[in-house]
């Protein structure tokens, strides 16, 4: 595989970004979404069905700390 062979480039979405990190989508070669957080030096790649249950348990942290009163 090199990296100016066209057959192995794929799209990147980008979905966010801040200062320190970034969020974005790809489409493996079975159709399924990817999904690839950079948090600083570390990249965690996430399935669809694993970036959900992932946004479910920030989801769930953040009301915690709401009901704790942090935040």
């Amino acid at each position: 595989m090199f990296m100016d062979d066209p057959e192995d480039e794929f799209e990147m979405e980008p979905l966010a970004e801040t200062d320190h990190f970034t969020l974005w989508r790809s489409i493996s070669d079975d159709g399924q979404s990817l999904f690839h957080l950079e948090l600083g030096n570390v990249s965690i790649h996430l399935t669809e069905e694993e970036w959900h249950e992932l946004v479910e348990l920030i989801n769930r942290a953040v009301s915690s700390m709401e009901s704790s009163g942090f935040g």
